[in-house]
Protein backbone atom coordinates (compact mmCIF):
# COMPACT_ATOMS: atom_id res chain seq x y z
CA UNK A 1 0.00 0.00 0.00
CA UNK A 2 1.37 3.41 -0.93
CA UNK A 3 1.37 6.32 1.51
CA UNK A 4 -1.41 8.80 0.76
CA UNK A 5 -1.18 11.15 3.71
CA UNK A 6 1.64 13.05 5.37
CA UNK A 7 0.74 14.45 8.78
CA UNK A 8 2.78 17.27 10.24
CA UNK A 9 3.16 16.95 14.01
CA UNK A 10 4.91 18.54 16.97
CA UNK A 11 6.29 16.69 19.97
CA UNK A 12 4.83 17.63 23.35
CA UNK A 13 5.76 17.00 26.96
CA UNK A 14 2.80 18.50 28.81
CA UNK A 15 0.10 16.02 29.80
CA UNK A 16 -3.25 16.05 31.54
CA UNK A 17 -6.75 17.32 30.82
CA UNK A 18 -5.76 20.95 31.31
CA UNK A 19 -2.98 20.69 28.73
CA UNK A 20 -5.31 18.97 26.26
CA UNK A 21 -7.94 21.70 26.69
CA UNK A 22 -5.34 24.39 26.02
CA UNK A 23 -4.26 22.63 22.85
CA UNK A 24 -7.81 22.34 21.54
CA UNK A 25 -8.44 26.05 22.16
CA UNK A 26 -5.61 26.93 19.76
CA UNK A 27 -6.74 24.46 17.08
CA UNK A 28 -4.44 21.56 17.97
CA UNK A 29 -5.25 17.89 18.63
CA UNK A 30 -3.45 15.90 21.35
CA UNK A 31 -2.24 12.55 20.03
CA UNK A 32 0.00 9.62 20.92
CA UNK A 33 2.08 7.24 18.82
CA UNK A 34 3.05 3.82 20.16
CA UNK A 35 4.22 0.33 19.14
CA UNK A 36 7.20 -0.88 17.16
CA UNK A 37 9.29 -1.73 20.27
CA UNK A 38 9.69 1.99 20.98
CA UNK A 39 8.47 4.20 23.78
CA UNK A 40 5.14 5.98 23.23
CA UNK A 41 5.52 9.62 22.16
CA UNK A 42 3.02 12.40 22.67
CA UNK A 43 2.24 14.67 19.73
CA UNK A 44 0.05 17.58 18.71
CA UNK A 45 -1.56 17.87 15.30
CA UNK A 46 -3.22 20.68 13.36
CA UNK A 47 -6.97 20.16 13.76
CA UNK A 48 -8.07 21.53 10.41
CA UNK A 49 -5.64 19.29 8.51
CA UNK A 50 -6.76 16.12 10.31
CA UNK A 51 -10.47 16.97 10.13
CA UNK A 52 -10.22 17.39 6.36
CA UNK A 53 -8.23 14.16 5.92
CA UNK A 54 -10.60 12.16 8.14
CA UNK A 55 -13.51 12.87 5.79
CA UNK A 56 -12.06 10.22 3.45
CA UNK A 57 -12.52 6.57 4.44
CA UNK A 58 -9.02 5.75 3.16
CA UNK A 59 -7.56 7.84 6.01
CA UNK A 60 -8.48 5.03 8.41
CA UNK A 61 -7.28 2.16 6.21
CA UNK A 62 -4.10 3.67 4.77
CA UNK A 63 -0.56 3.74 6.07
CA UNK A 64 0.08 7.35 7.03
CA UNK A 65 3.36 9.19 7.43
CA UNK A 66 3.93 11.39 10.46
CA UNK A 67 6.64 14.03 10.11
CA UNK A 68 7.85 16.01 13.14
CA UNK A 69 9.64 19.36 13.25
CA UNK A 70 13.18 17.96 13.11
CA UNK A 71 12.42 16.07 9.88
CA UNK A 72 12.03 12.60 11.38
CA UNK A 73 9.31 10.48 9.77
CA UNK A 74 7.37 7.46 10.93
CA UNK A 75 4.82 5.25 9.19
CA UNK A 76 1.67 4.67 11.24
CA UNK A 77 -1.98 3.63 11.07
CA UNK A 78 -4.90 5.14 12.97
CA UNK A 79 -5.86 2.99 15.93
CA UNK A 80 -8.44 5.21 17.60
CA UNK A 81 -10.08 8.59 17.06
CA UNK A 82 -12.15 10.29 19.75
CA UNK A 83 -14.71 12.81 18.55
CA UNK A 84 -16.79 15.35 20.43
CA UNK A 85 -20.34 14.03 21.10
CA UNK A 86 -22.04 16.71 19.01
CA UNK A 87 -19.49 19.28 17.81
CA UNK A 88 -17.43 18.84 14.65
CA UNK A 89 -14.34 18.40 16.75
CA UNK A 90 -11.67 15.68 17.04
CA UNK A 91 -10.64 15.27 20.66
CA UNK A 92 -7.74 12.79 20.51
CA UNK A 93 -5.92 10.42 18.14
CA UNK A 94 -3.99 7.20 18.72
CA UNK A 95 -1.48 6.01 16.11
CA UNK A 96 0.39 2.71 15.95
CA UNK A 97 3.81 2.44 14.36
CA UNK A 98 4.11 0.24 11.28
CA UNK A 99 7.09 -1.98 10.59
CA UNK A 100 7.70 -3.31 7.09
CA UNK A 101 8.57 -6.79 8.39
CA UNK A 102 5.60 -7.24 10.73
CA UNK A 103 2.11 -8.22 9.65
CA UNK A 104 -0.56 -5.69 10.49
CA UNK A 105 -4.20 -6.16 11.39
CA UNK A 106 -6.48 -3.42 10.18
CA UNK A 107 -10.16 -2.99 9.28
CA UNK A 108 -10.76 -2.21 5.62
CA UNK A 109 -13.96 -0.80 4.09
CA UNK A 110 -15.88 -3.04 1.69
CA UNK A 111 -16.95 -1.74 -1.72
CA UNK A 112 -19.77 -3.68 -3.41
CA UNK A 113 -19.89 -3.56 -7.22
CA UNK A 114 -22.10 -5.04 -9.91
CA UNK A 115 -25.30 -5.42 -7.92
CA UNK A 116 -27.45 -3.33 -10.27
CA UNK A 117 -26.63 -5.54 -13.25
CA UNK A 118 -26.86 -8.81 -11.31
CA UNK A 119 -29.83 -11.18 -11.76
CA UNK A 120 -30.88 -10.33 -8.20
CA UNK A 121 -30.61 -6.59 -8.84
CA UNK A 122 -32.77 -6.86 -11.97
CA UNK A 123 -35.49 -8.96 -10.35
CA UNK A 124 -38.57 -7.23 -8.95
CA UNK A 125 -39.31 -7.98 -5.31
CA UNK A 126 -35.70 -8.83 -4.48
CA UNK A 127 -33.62 -6.74 -2.09
CA UNK A 128 -29.81 -7.01 -1.85
CA UNK A 129 -28.53 -6.56 1.70
CA UNK A 130 -24.98 -5.53 2.64
CA UNK A 131 -24.47 -7.35 5.93
CA UNK A 132 -20.87 -6.22 6.52
CA UNK A 133 -19.40 -2.84 5.59
CA UNK A 134 -15.86 -3.35 6.85
CA UNK A 135 -13.64 -6.34 7.58
CA UNK A 136 -10.47 -6.89 9.56
CA UNK A 137 -7.60 -8.34 7.51
CA UNK A 138 -3.99 -9.23 8.19
CA UNK A 139 -1.02 -8.61 5.89
CA UNK A 140 2.39 -7.06 5.58
CA UNK A 141 2.18 -3.29 5.03
CA UNK A 142 3.29 -3.61 1.40
CA UNK A 143 0.37 -5.95 0.64
CA UNK A 144 -2.44 -4.02 2.28
CA UNK A 145 -5.13 -2.64 -0.08
CA UNK A 146 -7.14 0.47 0.76
CA UNK A 147 -10.41 -1.47 0.55
CA UNK A 148 -11.86 -4.85 -0.37
CA UNK A 149 -13.99 -5.09 -3.50
CA UNK A 150 -16.79 -7.65 -3.67
CA UNK A 151 -18.32 -8.34 -7.08
CA UNK A 152 -22.06 -9.10 -6.93
CA UNK A 153 -22.52 -9.36 -10.72
CA UNK A 154 -23.41 -13.06 -10.54
CA UNK A 155 -25.66 -12.81 -7.47
CA UNK A 156 -28.94 -14.68 -8.05
CA UNK A 157 -32.25 -14.08 -6.25
CA UNK A 158 -32.06 -16.00 -2.98
CA UNK A 159 -28.26 -16.20 -3.24
CA UNK A 160 -25.57 -15.01 -0.83
CA UNK A 161 -21.88 -14.14 -0.61
CA UNK A 162 -19.77 -15.39 2.32
CA UNK A 163 -16.34 -14.46 3.63
CA UNK A 164 -14.82 -17.43 1.85
CA UNK A 165 -16.13 -16.08 -1.49
CA UNK A 166 -14.09 -12.88 -1.24
CA UNK A 167 -11.15 -12.75 -3.64
CA UNK A 168 -8.33 -11.40 -1.51
CA UNK A 169 -5.16 -9.74 -2.84
CA UNK A 170 -2.00 -11.80 -2.56
CA UNK A 171 -0.62 -11.88 0.96
CA UNK A 172 -3.88 -10.78 2.60
CA UNK A 173 -5.83 -13.04 4.97
CA UNK A 174 -9.00 -12.79 7.08
CA UNK A 175 -8.09 -13.74 10.67
CA UNK A 176 -11.70 -14.46 11.65
CA UNK A 177 -12.11 -17.02 8.84
CA UNK A 178 -10.99 -20.35 10.24
CA UNK A 179 -11.65 -24.03 9.52
CA UNK A 180 -14.82 -23.75 11.61
CA UNK A 181 -17.85 -23.51 9.32
CA UNK A 182 -19.52 -21.03 11.68
CA UNK A 183 -16.74 -18.52 10.99
CA UNK A 184 -17.76 -18.23 7.33
CA UNK A 185 -20.35 -15.51 7.91
CA UNK A 186 -22.45 -13.87 5.23
CA UNK A 187 -21.31 -10.63 3.66
CA UNK A 188 -24.29 -9.97 1.39
CA UNK A 189 -27.49 -11.73 0.33
CA UNK A 190 -30.47 -11.31 -2.00
CA UNK A 191 -33.85 -11.77 -0.35
CA UNK A 192 -37.32 -12.10 -1.81
CA UNK A 193 -39.51 -9.52 -0.05
CA UNK A 194 -43.16 -10.44 0.52
CA UNK A 195 -45.95 -7.87 0.38
CA UNK A 196 -46.14 -7.60 4.17
CA UNK A 197 -42.38 -6.93 4.58
CA UNK A 198 -40.38 -3.76 4.20
CA UNK A 199 -40.36 -2.39 0.69
CA UNK A 200 -42.79 -5.15 -0.36
CA UNK A 201 -45.53 -3.59 1.72
CA UNK A 202 -44.79 -0.17 0.27
CA UNK A 203 -44.83 -1.57 -3.25
CA UNK A 204 -48.12 -3.36 -2.61
CA UNK A 205 -49.68 -0.21 -1.17
CA UNK A 206 -48.51 1.78 -4.15
CA UNK A 207 -49.97 -0.81 -6.53
CA UNK A 208 -53.32 -0.73 -4.69
CA UNK A 209 -53.37 3.04 -4.84
CA UNK A 210 -52.64 2.97 -8.55
CA UNK A 211 -55.44 0.44 -9.12
CA UNK A 212 -57.84 2.58 -7.10
CA UNK A 213 -56.91 5.67 -9.10
CA UNK A 214 -57.37 3.81 -12.37
CA UNK A 215 -60.74 2.46 -11.17
CA UNK A 216 -61.78 5.98 -10.19
CA UNK A 217 -60.78 7.37 -13.56
CA UNK A 218 -62.75 4.60 -15.29
CA UNK A 219 -65.81 5.35 -13.16
CA UNK A 220 -65.48 9.05 -14.00
CA UNK A 221 -65.28 8.25 -17.71
CA UNK A 222 -68.35 6.02 -17.49
CA UNK A 223 -70.19 8.74 -15.58
CA UNK A 224 -69.25 11.30 -18.23
CA UNK A 225 -70.46 8.96 -20.98
CA UNK A 226 -73.77 8.50 -19.11
CA UNK A 227 -74.21 12.25 -18.76
CA UNK A 228 -73.48 12.73 -22.46
CA UNK A 229 -76.11 10.06 -23.28
CA UNK A 230 -78.71 11.76 -21.09
CA UNK A 231 -77.94 15.12 -22.67
CA UNK A 232 -78.31 13.60 -26.13
CA UNK A 233 -81.65 11.97 -25.20
CA UNK A 234 -82.83 15.26 -23.78
CA UNK A 235 -81.92 17.11 -26.96
CA UNK A 236 -83.76 14.51 -29.09
CA UNK A 237 -86.83 14.80 -26.87
CA UNK A 238 -86.79 18.60 -27.22
CA UNK A 239 -86.59 18.33 -30.98
CA UNK A 240 -89.59 15.95 -31.05
CA UNK A 241 -91.63 18.38 -28.91
CA UNK A 242 -90.79 21.25 -31.25
CA UNK A 243 -91.92 19.23 -34.30
CA UNK A 244 -95.18 18.27 -32.52
CA UNK A 245 -95.86 21.95 -31.75
CA UNK A 246 -95.42 22.91 -35.42
CA UNK A 247 -97.82 20.20 -36.52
Amino acid sequence: MSIHYTIHAELRDDVGKGASRRLRKIGRIPAVIYGGAQEPRKLTLEHREILHASENESFFSSILEIEVEDGRKQQVVVRDMQRHPFRRLIMHLDFMRVLETEELRISLPIHFVGEKVSPAGRTAGVVIQHLINELEVEALPKNLPEYLEIDLTALEPGGAVSLSDIKLPEGVTIPSLTADEDSDELVANALHISEDQGTGAAAAAEAELLEAEEAGELADEEGEEGEEGEEADGEEASEDDEESSRD
